[in-house]
C-alpha cells in the first residue's frame, strides 16, 4: 500500500478549483500505484489536514528534526505536490512561493521522492523567484507540465519535464446531465472587486453588457459562482448576487455547495462563459463547450494543447462581452461536438503519460 500526501489542495477548500485539483490528482495516483492507495491532502492552511505549512509552522519546523512539516511529512512514502495549479511561481508573491520551496526542501532532505503532478510552471520574475523555482525542479522525482509553455518554461531552468499533461479536471469521472440550461456565466469575484488582475471596472462593464447581449437576443442566462464562502475579496458569491440584483433577480443565481454540483451545473448547460479557468475545464470535462475569459498566462497554452481555440483574452479584447455573445449566438453548442470529442481524446493521451512517469517513482 502506498501513502501519498497531495500538497496544496484540499476537499473542502471555498475555491472548487482547489476541490478539482485534490479528486483529480487523487485519480491519478490511484490509476499510477493501484486501488489501495491511501491518499490525503494538504493546503497552506489547515482544511483536511490540522497542520499549516504557511510562516508559523515553518517557524516551529526550521533546524528541527521533528518539527510540525517534517513530522507530517514523514507519515508518507510519495509527495505530489500540486503546485496549486497555477502557483509554482512568484507572481502570487515570494512568500507563497516560499512555502513551496520550503516543503520541497523538507521532503528532500527527508528522502522522500517528490513529483510535480500537472501544473503551470512559472513564470519566475524576480532572481529570488527562479533560484527558488529552480531548486524545486531540481530536486523533484518528476516534473510533469499541464501545458507546452510551461514544459518549455521548465527546460530552460534546466529540467526537462518528464510529461506534457493536462489539468487534472479530465481524470474525474464524468456523469451524463441532461441539458436543462442555457448559458451559464461564472462570474469571478477576483476580477469583479480587484484590480490585482485586470481593470475590475472594465471587466463589470464587460460582464454586464455580455449578459445584455444575450438577453437582447433570448438567451437565457445562469450566474455560477465558482469560490464560494471564501474569506476574502476573492469570493466569487457576493459578486454573482451583485449583478443578479441589478437585473433584478431576472437570472438564475447558483451557488453550489459541492465540486458534484459545479459539475452538474456546468454539464447541464449549452454554453460556459468563465473567468475562473477551472469553470471553464469543469464545463470542457463534462462535455459542456466553455469560453474562458482569459486573465492570465495560464489559460491560454493550456487549451490551445488541448485544441480549444474558443477564448477570449481579457487584455487584448476590447469587447469581450460582445464577442462572447456573437459566438454563442452564431453558433449551436452542438456544432462543436467533434471539437469537444477531440478534447476528451487528447486529455486522456496525456494523463495516461502522466500516470506512467508517476509509476516511475515506484511503489515503496
Amino acid at each position: 500500500m502506498t501513502k501519498v500526501l497531495v500538497l496544496w489542495a484540499d476537499t473542502r477548500s471555498a475555491n472548487f478549483g482547489v476541490q478539482v485539483l485534490a479528486r483529480g490528482l487523487a485519480e491519478l495516483a490511484t490509476r499510477a500505484w493501484g486501488p489501495d492507495t491511501v491518499v490525503e491532502f494538504q493546503n497552506y492552511m489547515p482544511g483536511d489536514s490540522p497542520v499549516s505549512f504557511t510562516t508559523r509552522s515553518i517557524a516551529r519546523d526550521f533546524g528541527r528534526r521533528n518539527g510540525p512539516i517534517k513530522a507530517k511529512l514523514r507519515e508518507y512514502d510519495v509527495i505530489l505536490d500540486s503546485g496549486a495549479g497555477d502557483s509554482f511561481t512568484d507572481i502570487y508573491g515570494l512568500k507563497r512561493h516560499a512555502f513551496m520551496v520550503y516543503a520541497s526542501r523538507s521532503a528532500a532532505k527527508l528522502g522522500i521522492p517528490l513529483a510535480m503532478g500537472p501544473q503551470t510552471i512559472g513564470p519566475f520574475t524576480t532572481a529570488a523567484g527562479r533560484r527558488g523555482g529552480k531548486y524545486c525542479l531540481d530536486r523533484a522525482s518528476v516534473v510533469q507540465s499541464r501545458d507546452d509553455v510551461s514544459a518549455e518554461y521548465s527546460a530552460t531552468l534546466g529540467r526537462p519535464v518528464d510529461a506534457r499533461a493536462t489539468d487534472v479536471v479530465f481524470a474525474l469521472p464524468r456523469a451524463e446531465v441532461p441539458k436543462s440550461r442555457d448559458v451559464v456565466v461564472n462570474v469571478s469575484g477576483l476580477l469583479w472587486f480587484s484590480d490585482r488582475h485586470g481593470d475590475s471596472a472594465g471587466y463589470r462593464t464587460s460582464v454586464r453588457s455580455l449578459l445584455d447581449e444575450l438577453r437582447s437576443a433570448g438567451r437565457q442566462v445562469s450566474l455560477l459562482a465558482h469560490v464560494v464562502d471564501a474569506v476574502s475579496i476573492d469570493d466569487d458569491v457576493a459578486a454573482v448576487r451583485e449583478l443578479g440584483a441589478q437585473f433584478r433577480s431576472a437570472l438564475e443565481v447558483v451557488v453550489p455547495r459541492t465540486l458534484d454540483e459545479v459539475r452538474s451545473t456546468v454539464g447541464s448547460a449549452e454554453w460556459v462563459v468563465g473567468a475562473r479557468m477551472h469553470a471553464c475545464l469543469n464545463a470542457l470535462s463534462m462535455g459542456t463547450p466553455a469560453i474562458p475569459w482569459a486573465y492570465s498566462r495560464k489559460f491560454a497554452p493550456l487549451m490551445s494543447d488541448l485544441g480549444w481555440d474558443l477564448s477570449v483574452d481579457l487584455a487584448h479584447e476590447q469587447n469581450p462581452g460582445e464577442v462572447t455573445a456573437q459566438v454563442i449566438t452564431t453558433r449551436k453548442g452542438s456544432d462543436v461536438g467533434d471539437q469537444l470529442k477531440g478534447v476528451h481524446d487528447l486529455a486522456e493521451e496525456r494523463l495516461e503519460a502522466a500516470v506512467a512517469s508517476l509509476q516511475s517513482v515506484g511503489a515503496p
